[in-house]
């Protein structure tokens, strides 16, 4: 499982093995973690991370976007 990026507590990752799938991007911190759909970037799933955490979760990873994208469909197109 690849990491793609660190921000503070945040890890932000793919698993290998899910190249069938729409673009997207994990992150954890500590036991929480969530699911971002990356086009468009939307949640979806997520484990004890709260309301305002998932806000500033999302604002990351609009943020990051293009860089997700981009590490996605590298390690993709092998």
């Amino acid at each position: 499982m690849p990491t793609v990026l660190r921000i503070g507590p945040f890890r932000f990752f793919f698993y290998s093995n899910e190249n069938n799938e729409p673009a997207h991007i994990h992150i954890q911190r500590d036991t929480m973690l969530a699911k971002f759909w990356l086009k468009p970037v939307a949640l979806a799933s997520s484990t004890r991370f709260s309301p305002k955490e998932l806000k500033k979760l999302e604002s990351l990873v609009i943020e990051h976007k293009e860089y997700f994208l981009e590490t996605w469909n590298d390690y993709f197109s092998r």
